[in-house]
C-alpha cells in the first residue's frame, strides 16, 4: 500500500530526495506545487514526487512498495531517476512500454547571460508582432492555452498564476502566437515552459519571449531554469546564453 504525503512526513521525503537537485523536486519539497507518495507514513524507504507529468523516484528501489509506486502514474508520464538501480526497476517492470530518451540539463549560472544580447533578441522581434507580459486578458484568451496546456497547469487557477507565476506572450493581431511562462516555481527561481504556434515559427518569437522572461527573472533575483527536451530546445537555450551541463535519461511510460 502507498500513502500520499501530508504533514511532517515531508521531512522523510526531503531526506530521501536529498541528493536530487531537480527544480521540480524542489518545487514540491518547498511547498509550492506537486504531490508525493511513500510506502510508509511511519518509516518510508521509498518516495515518489509528481509535478504535472513529471515523476521522480528515490530511496530503496528494492522494497515491496516500489512496484505499486511505479504504477502510480499520471497520464503521459515522464519518469526521471538518478540511479541504475531505479532505471533497471523501471525497465524490468514496464519492458517495451518504457521508452528511454535524452533530456538536457544546463548549468545554473546567471553570469552566463548577456543582458545586451537578450535585449537585442527582443528588439529583433518583427514589427507585426507585439510582446507583452502576461495579464488577465492574455491568460483568459483560449488561443493562449491552446499553444501549451502547461503554461499554467501547475497553478491552482489563473488568479494563482497571476499572483505567483510569471510569463510573456507575443501576439499577432491580438492573437497569442508564442508564450514563455513559469511552468513551475521554487524558492530560488522558475522552470521555463515555452511554445510557439507552428505557423509563426522561425521568426525569433521564442527567443524574444524567452529573453523577456529571463531578464524579468534576473531583475527579481530569481533563476530562470531551462531543461531541454530535444535538440531545437538546446539550440534555443544556447542562443539565450545557457551552457549545457549534461544529458540525462528520461522514460516515457506507455500506459
Amino acid at each position: 500500500m502507498i500513502y500520499e504525503v501530508k504533514g511532517p512526513v515531508i521531512e522523510h521525503v526531503t531526506k530521501i530526495f536529498e541528493s536530487v537537485e531537480d527544480t521540480l523536486v524542489q518545487s514540491y519539497l518547498q511547498g509550492h506545487m506537486g504531490t508525493a507518495y511513500v510506502d510508509s507514513l511511519e518509516n518510508p524507504k521509498v518516495a515518489q514526487i509528481i509535478v504535472g507529468i513529471f515523476v521522480f523516484y528515490a530511496g530503496d528501489a528494492g522494497v515491496p512498495g516500489t512496484k505499486e509506486l511505479l504504477h502510480n502514474l499520471p497520464d503521459y508520464p515522464l519518469v526521471i531517476v538518478n540511479t541504475d538501480e531505479w532505471k533497471n526497476s523501471i525497465e524490468l517492470e514496464y519492458k517495451e512500454q518504457a521508452h528511454k530518451f535524452k533530456r538536457y540539463r544546463f548549468n545554473r549560472d546567471k553570469t552566463h547571460f548577456n543582458h545586451e544580447k537578450l535585449t537585442q533578441l527582443i528588439n529583433d522581434l518583427p514589427e507585426e508582432y507585439k510582446l507583452q507580459k502576461i495579464n488577465a486578458t492574455i491568460i483568459n484568451n483560449s488561443s493562449f492555452s491552446t499553444l501549451s496546456e502547461d503554461f499554467f497547469s501547475q497553478f491552482e487557477s489563473h488568479d494563482d498564476f497571476l499572483a505567483r507565476g510569471i510569463g510573456y506572450c507575443v501576439t499577432c493581431k491580438d492573437v497569442p502566437v508564442c508564450g514563455a511562462t513559469s511552468f513551475s516555481i521554487y524558492d530560488a527561481g522558475i522552470e521555463i515552459e515555452i511554445a510557439t504556434d507552428e505557423r509563426h515559427q522561425r521568426k525569433g518569437l521564442a527567443a524574444a519571449t524567452a529573453a523577456s522572461l529571463i531578464l524579468d527573472c534576473l531583475e527579481q533575483r530569481i533563476y530562470p531554469n531551462w531543461d531541454g527536451a530535444n535538440s531545437p530546445s538546446v539550440k534555443l537555450a544556447e542562443k539565450l546564453g545557457y551552457v549545457l551541463k549534461e544529458e540525462y535519461d528520461t522514460y516515457f511510460i506507455e500506459k
